[in-house]
């Protein structure tokens, strides 16, 4: 009766269009009712509890750095600097696409934020020098969700605050799949490249290709800053949240010059605006986990999958395809929020190592960013690219079909994932 109450009450907010998190928020009072102890004043502080967490202290910052990267030339000069070395291979702008979207999810770990500055920078390039359209579009929306795998990641932050998990550990966790995330779009660029009769660029002269690494040496230190203060103690990922804003800040102001005083309270309303909808989110949704808490619903669920607790594997298999079901109609941020409190009772009874099932949860919820009919990562691409949902799907398709197939090499293979993680913790 809880789970149905639940699933009801959440499912039919949402399809009458209410806002996720008002949707979050109202499920929760369902569930007080249904429990007989409706009281405003937990409501509020549940809200405020969950807002109120030192972790999250590194969503703005990371939001903020990745505002000022994009407006401070550190995203440019990254893009610059991978032309000089692939731009003279055939389909050379599609590795660019790839390179780019691998270093900077290093640095914001927004895959809109990332996804959005690549678009802009690339894809005009791309379209002038007679690449199709569809398949760059899709190139990039598939590079772009790298982001939320590679560290730093607001997606970890927040699977980490919602499951009480290490988010250091998510975060060195993450780097090996991100990195085999880039290698598998290279093997697909590779293919789909051959269908691409474009000219090749000149092959840049080595002095150009040092030029451009001098002028990009400060962007491509940051990722070194942050991962390696993490790795060896140095600061929080919280504290490297702030560490990479004021960088961010202090190159984009007096290395690069290329924002000012004055552009400064435009960049810290707009992060400031994201912040808001990402926060208000987590506040809703801590009022729902608490009543999933008191409604004993991980029980409930785990009571359901019991046959499958036996055999890790098969869960495993069967929770990535509840959420690439989900993923199709739910952004990751509420998908994390919603199910995370849930499953990870389960999968710990199951003996599955939940920094692993972290990573997994969070890869398969960013495929769903390139899923009809949310999509959020396509919208971004169809906005700043100017191509059409149905061109953009066709061209992401042969990504999304190799992401899938790498969960599923990383279901059979944990080891992939736990292995490299214990080596860089």
């Amino acid at each position: 009766m809880t789970i149905a109450l639940f699933l009801g009450s959440l499912l039919g907010l949402m399809a009458i269009g209410m806002p996720i998190a008002f949707a979050l928020m109202l499920t929760g009072v369902a569930l007080m009712y249904q429990l007989d102890f409706f009281d405003a004043q937990l409501l509020a502080q549940n809200m405020l509890g969950g807002a109120d967490n030192f972790p999250l202290m590194a969503v703005p910052f990371f939001l903020l750095a990745g505002e000022l990267m994009n407006a401070g030339g550190l995203s440019k000069r990254i893009v610059a600097l991978a032309v000089t070395l692939f731009g003279h291979i055939r389909g050379g702008l599609g590795y660019v696409a790839i390179g780019t979207s691998v270093v900077l999810a290093s640095l914001s770990g927004s895959a809109i934020a990332d996804t959005a500055a690549i678009a802009a920078l690339l894809i005009p390039m791309m379209r002038n020098n007679g690449y199709n359209l569809e398949r760059s579009s899709g190139l990039i929306a598939a590079g772009g969700i790298i982001a939320p795998i590679i560290p730093p990641s607001m997606s970890f932050i927040i699977y980490g605050v919602a499951t009480n998990i290490s988010i250091t550990k998510l975060f060195m966790a993450g780097i090996v799949p991100g990195l085999l995330m880039g290698v598998t779009l290279v093997l697909i660029w590779m293919r789909v490249a051959r269908k691409e009769d474009v000219p090749v660029q000149p092959r840049q002269p080595w002095s150009v290709r040092f030029k451009a690494a001098v002028d990009g040496i400060w962007a491509l230190v940051m990722p070194v800053i942050i991962i390696g203060g993490m790795r060896f103690g140095l600061f929080t990922p919280t504290e490297a949240a702030v560490v990479a804003a004021v960088y961010a800040l202090i190159v984009g102001l007096f290395v690069y010059r290329e924002i000012s005083l004055r552009d400064l309270p435009q960049l810290f309303v707009s992060a400031a605006k994201t912040t808001a909808v990402v926060m208000f989110l987590v506040a809703a949704a801590m009022v729902t986990a608490y009543m999933i808490t008191l409604a004993e619903l991980p029980g409930q669920v785990i009571s359901l999958l019991e046959p499958m607790l036996d055999h890790p594997k098969w869960l495993m298999a069967a929770i990535v395809v509840l959420l690439t079901l989900v993923g199709t109609a739910m952004d990751l941020t509420p998908t994390i929020l919603i199910l995370g409190p849930v499953l990870v009772p389960l999968i710990t009874k199951a003996g599955i190592d939940p920094v692993y099932f972290g990573v997994m949860f969070v890869m398969v919820g960013a495929v769903g960013l390139l899923t009809p009919p949310v999509g959020t990562v396509l919208n971004v691409v169809c906005g700043v690219g100017r191509v059409s949902m149905e061109g953009i799907i066709r061209g992401v398709w042969p990504y999304v079909v190799a992401y899938t197939a790498l969960i599923g090499l990383f279901v059979v293979f944990p080891e992939i994932i736990t292995v490299p993680a214990g080596w860089l913790h």
